[in-house]
């Protein structure tokens, strides 16, 4: 065994470390005395000494842990300690030694990119006010009528209006069966134009309904329409009315071509079609019936005159029966006024004039008068339904107040309507002449 001595190392000792050499082997002789020269010096566990590094390999990982302070009274011994947290459990034996708030800030995405990041509105707007002004939206145009909801009746169902007086509306109906009565003999041409100033009172009187609700019509064409079907039809026929209703159309699309972009022109133009429909088409029947060109010998007044008193006595009927024995309603939503008990009564009214008064007026028969009858008493309901399904739509109790007791005109004749072409066809099928 060989050794050597390393001088200049522990000279306050008066000792001097051998380093010895056996097979291989270096060791420092008096480096263990080292820690008596420090006093404070903590001891060395000889189990926390590293492994020599001639030994075999353990496979363990150093792991670096916050120290325990063996002298509290050591300022240093304040300052904590790096800590290596390799497990769940490193962190929560160590959580003390960590403050987490110190990472506390903005939240920022998992997944974001160093050059990704994110706007607040504030700075958005700031950065698109530097931007290139963008071409401006189009933007639809306003609907003047009254907005849709999820129920479209809403707010406009309950119709308000006075109460009728049963007493006024008679009067009045006695004294515009005795004018009409009087027109009719008359003849033909009075009466055509009398028919002519009804539908023109009824079809401004369902424009103005529709004007009311913020509808825009054309009510001028409407009615220059309505009056020239009626005049057209009875010197053409029933050709006419598709003539006619091409004319409405194309100058309705140059009517509303100057129109304000703030007109809802579907509303507008859609109205306008409508009301011509309902009572210039359906209305110019009754120039159809009495053109010469359809009965000879003026049969058509006859035909035209027995509608009317049909018509008539149903109403009439169905207002009487129904103020008197009306309990269940005919539609409750439409009309909760008319009762099946006063459609009974109109019907049977009606049964009973067609019976006994048409046939007394020539060319009319018994059996026509009933073919008629029977008839009417399922379309003039229907035609009064209609209009009340209308004036519900637009919230108005009566579309006018041309007749005292009965609202306007339209109100008047709505059953009518709906009488006219059933006359015509049924006239046709009969081979009336």
């Amino acid at each position: 065994m060989k050794s050597k001595r390393i001088f200049g190392l522990d000279e306050p000792t008066g000792e001097f470390p051998v380093v010895s050499t056996t097979d291989s082997r270096v060791t420092i002789t008096g480096a263990e005395k080292a820690a008596d020269v420090v006093p404070d010096a903590p001891k060395i566990d000889p189990a926390t000494l590293l492994p020599h590094w001639t030994d075999a390999p353990t496979g363990q990982v150093p792991i670096v842990v916050a120290r325990e302070a063996a002298d509290r009274d050591d300022p240093w011994a304040q300052i904590p300690a790096p800590a290596w947290r390799e497990g769940e459990a490193d962190w929560v034996a160590h959580e003390e030694q960590f403050d987490a708030s110190i990472l506390a800030g903005e939240t920022k995405e998992i997944d974001a990119r160093p050059w990704e990041f994110t706007l607040h509105d504030d700075e958005v707007a700031s950065e698109e006010h530097h931007e290139e002004t963008p071409r401006p939206e189009p933007v639809r145009a306003e609907r003047t009528r009254r907005s849709a909801t999820r129920d479209p009746l809403a707010g406009r169902a309950v119709r308000q209006g006075t109460q009728r007086s049963v007493t006024l509306a008679t009067f009045t109906g006695i004294l515009l069966a005795a004018a009409v009565v009087a027109v009719f003999a008359a003849g033909t041409v009075p009466v055509t134009i009398m028919v002519l100033a009804v539908l023109g009172f009824a079809a401004g009187e369902a424009y103005a309904g529709f004007r009311e609700v913020g509808a825009h019509p054309a009510t001028i064409l409407g009615i220059v329409a309505v009056l020239t079907l009626g005049v057209a039809a009875y010197n053409k026929g029933v050709v006419a009315v598709g003539a006619v209703t091409v004319l409405l159309v194309v100058f309705g699309f140059v009517w509303y071509l100057s129109a304000q972009s703030k007109i809802d022109i579907l509303d507008g133009l859609g109205a306008t079609i409508f009301v011509y429909a309902w009572v210039g088409i359906l209305g110019s029947y009754a120039l159809l019936i009495l053109s010469p060109n359809t009965f000879a010998n003026k049969h058509g007044l006859t035909y035209l005159l027995g509608a009317i008193i049909l018509t008539v006595a149903n109403d009439t009927g169905a207002l009487f029966f129904g103020r008197w024995l009306g309990r269940h309603p005919l539609n409750r939503v439409l009309s909760p006024n008319k009762t099946i008990e006063g459609s009974i009564g109109g019907t049977l009214l009606t049964l009973t004039v067609a019976v006994l008064l048409l046939p007394h007026m020539s060319p009319w028969t018994l059996k026509r008068a009933l073919a008629l009858g029977v008839a009417l008493c399922v379309v003039v309901p229907l035609g009064d339904l209609f209009e009340s399904m209308v004036k519900r739509t637009l919230g108005v109790k009566d579309l006018g107040s041309l007749l005292p007791g009965h609202g306007g005109m339209l109100d008047r004749i709505d059953g009518l309507l709906f009488a006219l072409p059933t006359l015509y066809y049924l006239a046709h099928f009969l081979k009336l002449s």
